[in-house]
C-alpha cells in the first residue's frame, strides 16, 4: 500500500504515480509556491521519470479550485494538423499516420502559471519549476516498476517503432536512464519560455523533427496550439458538487454514472460486494451508451449539447429506470485503451489542482522526434473516420478524450481531488472511489484498496467481459456470474486497473492524501509556516 498522510490545516499534500515526482512537488509547497505552481514541477518530472505514459509531446486536463469560489478547466488539448486528410480505413495506432495531433501539455503548465500569478499571488519563475526534471533528464533515474512493465509488454512491437530504441541509449551499468536530448529540450523551455515549444528556437528543431517522421504537424499547427479555459461542469451528488472537465472529454460520463447512481440508496449494498459491482457497472453501461455523441463542441453541427443533454434529470432518471438489479445488461460496445499520469497537489491555503496528463497509448505513437528527445502522442488515433461521426477527424478538430479528473467541492470549499490512469475504465474506477469515499465515508487509502472492475476489452483480454480484481471475494465474483455477467478475474492490484490518486481536506482541518497500491506513486506533505501560506 501506498503512504498515506494526514496533517493539520497548515500542510499541503502532493499525490502522484512517481516519487521523484512528488518530491519535485512537495519542494515547491516548502519554499512557498502555491498548487499550480507545484503542480506544474510535477508535470515536468513526470513527462522525464513516466516516458511510457505521459511527455512533452502530449496533453494534459487541469481542474483548479479554491476557497473563494473560483473553478476552472485548462484544456490543454491538441488539434489536429490543419493540412491533414481522413483516411478511408482505421487510423494506425502507432507510428507517424497517429500522430495527427498537436501537444498541449507544455501550453497548459504556462496558462496554469498565468491563472496562479493573476489569482493565486504565484511567483514561482517557470525555469526554477523546471529545473528538477532537467536535473532528472541529465543525471538520469532509475526507471519504475510501472515502466519496465510497460516496456515488457510491448517487447513484441516496440523493435518495429521507428527511433524508439533511442530513448535507452543512455541506461548506465548502474540502470540509471538519462535523456540527454529531452534535458535540453527542456533546457530551451527554462531559458526561453514555455511557448518556445510552440514559436521559438525548439518549436523549429521540433516541426523538423516531425517533418522527418512524416507527421503531418508542422510549424504553424505548433503555432497554433493553445489552452483552452472553460468553466467545468458540475453534477450534485447528496450534497457533494461533483466537477468534471466538458467536452471534447468524457467527463460528464462520469457525471452521469454518479448522476445515476444517485437515485439509488447505496446503504442497502455494501462496497466490495456482487451487489454494490452490479450497480456500478450497470451504471455505467447506461452512461456509455450517450457517450459516443461526444466530440469537439467547435465542430458541432447540431444545436443540442449532448454534455447537458447526458446530465438532465430526465435523462438520469431513465438511465436508472433501466438498471434490472437481477440481471446484467449485455454490452457488445467496443472499448478505447489508453494510458495517462494523474496527480493533484493541495496547498496551505486550500487552493487545489488536479490533473491528468497523457501521450495516449503507453509509449505514445512510439516515436520520438529526431533531435529533441520528445517521445510524440498517437492522440490521432482517437479519431473515427466515420463521415458526420461527431469525433471524425477535420484539420484544426480536437478528438475525443478520455482524460477526467475531478474536485469536489463540500459547503462552498473543495472537499476531494481525485484522478485514475485507465481511458475508458476511468469513470469506472471513479464510481468506486466516490461512492466509497462520500457513501461509505472511507479514508483515500482504504477507498484506493477497494477491488475495481473493468468493463469491456483491455491490453490483455479482447473479449467484452467484466474484468473483476482478484481480490473480490469468490462467493461475490459468483454472485456476478449468477446477475449474468461474463466474469474474467485477473490479478489483484494489476496495473490493468489503473492508477488512481485521491486527497481529501476535511472540515476539520485536517488533509489526507494517498496514491494507487496498483503503482509507485506515492503521496507526500510539506508543513507551511505561517508566512508561507498566501
Amino acid at each position: 500500500m501506498q503512504p498515506t498522510n494526514s496533517n493539520p490545516l497548515e500542510t499541503g499534500v502532493v499525490v502522484s504515480p512517481h516519487p521523484l515526482a512528488t518530491e519535485a512537488g512537495r519542494a515547491v509547497l516548502a519554499r512557498g509556491g502555491n498548487a499550480i505552481e507545484a503542480a506544474v514541477a510535477v508535470a515536468a518530472a513526470l513527462a522525464v521519470v513516466m516516458p511510457h505514459f505521459c511527455g512533452l509531446g502530449g496533453d494534459a486536463v487541469w481542474l483548479v479550485c479554491d476557497r473563494e469560489g473560483r473553478r476552472r478547466c485548462f484544456l490543454g488539448i491538441g488539434q489536429a494538423a490543419a493540412g491533414v486528410t481522413v483516411p478511408t480505413h482505421a487510423i494506425p495506432t502507432r507510428g507517424p499516420s497517429s500522430m495527427l495531433t498537436s501537444a498541449c501539455a507544455v501550453d497548459s503548465w504556462g496558462h496554469a502559471l498565468a491563472f496562479s500569478a493573476a489569482n493565486w499571488a504565484g511567483r514561482e519563475s517557470f525555469a526554477d519549476l523546471m529545473s528538477p526534471a532537467i536535473e532528472l533528464a541529465d543525471g538520469g533515474y532509475t526507471p519504475s516498476a510501472s515502466q519496465d512493465f510497460w516496456l515488457d509488454f510491448r517487447a513484441q512491437e516496440h523493435p518495429a517503432w521507428p527511433g524508439f530504441a533511442a530513448i535507452f541509449d543512455h541506461r548506465s551499468d548502474a540502470g540509471l536512464l538519462r535523456q540527454p536530448e529531452l534535458a535540453a529540450s527542456l533546457r530551451c523551455l527554462a531559458d526561453d519560455g514555455y511557448r518556445s515549444f510552440y514559436e521559438g528556437a525548439l518549436s523549429e528543431a521540433i516541426a523538423d523533427g516531425l517533418a522527418k517522421t512524416g507527421s503531418p504537424l508542422n510549424a504553424v499547427d505548433l503555432a497554433a496550439t493553445r489552452t483552452r479555459e472553460v468553466d467545468p461542469l458540475a453534477l450534485d451528488y447528496r450534497g457533494t458538487l461533483l466537477l468534471a472537465p466538458p467536452p471534447p472529454t468524457q467527463g460528464c460520463s462520469t457525471l452521469a454514472i454518479m448522476g445515476i447512481l444517485s437515485r439509488f440508496d447505496l446503504a442497502e449494498t455494501a462496497p466490495a460486494t456482487a451487489a454494490r459491482m452490479h450497480l456500478l457497472v450497470e451504471a455505467t453501461k447506461q452512461a456509455f451508451l450517450n457517450r459516443s455523441s461526444i466530440g469537439d463542441p467547435d465542430f458541432r453541427a447540431e444545436t443540442t449539447d449532448p454534455a447537458a443533454a447526458m446530465l438532465e434529470a430526465d435523462s438520469l432518471d431513465a438511465g436508472a429506470r433501466k438498471i434490472d438489479p437481477a440481471s446484467a445488461m449485455p454490452w457488445p460496445h467496443p472499448a478505447n485503451s489508453a494510458d495517462t499520469v494523474f496527480f493533484a497537489v493541495a496547498d496551505a491555503a486550500g487552493r487545489c489542482a488536479s490533473v491528468l496528463q497523457s501521450t495516449y497509448f503507453d509509449w505514445g505513437s512510439g516515436i520520438t522526434v529526431p533531435g529533441t528527445g520528445i517521445l510524440w502522442q498517437n492522440r490521432g488515433a482517437a479519431f473515427s473516420t466515420e463521415p458526420g461521426h461527431p469525433n471524425c477527424l477535420a484539420p484544426g478538430k480536437r478528438p475525443f478524450y478520455t482524460l477526467n479528473p475531478g474536485i469536489a467541492i463540500r459547503d462552498g470549499a473543495p472537499f476531494l481531488l481525485y484522478g485514475t490512469q485507465g481511458a475508458d475504465g476511468q469513470p469506472q474506477t471513479l464510481s468506486v472511489l466516490l461512492t466509497s469515499l462520500i457513501d461509505d465515508s472511507m479514508a483515500p487509502q482504504a477507498a484506493l484498496a477497494q477491488s475495481r472492475f473493468l468493463l469491456g476489452r483491455t491490453f490483455s483480454d479482447s473479449r467484452d467481459s467484466l474484468k473483476i480484481e482478484g481480490s473480490l471475494r469468490t462467493e461475490e465474483v459468483d454472485a456476478l456470474s449468477a446477475l449474468r455477467h461474463e466474469v474474467a478475474v485477473l490479478p489483484a492490484l494489476s496495473p490493468i486497473f489503473g492508477q488512481a490518486g485521491v486527497i481529501r481536506l476535511s472540515s476539520d482541518g485536517t488533509v489526507e492524501g494517498a496514491h494507487d497500491p496498483r503503482g509507485d506513486g506515492c503521496a507526500a506533505d510539506v508543513s507551511l509556516s505561517p508566512d508561507q501560506n498566501r
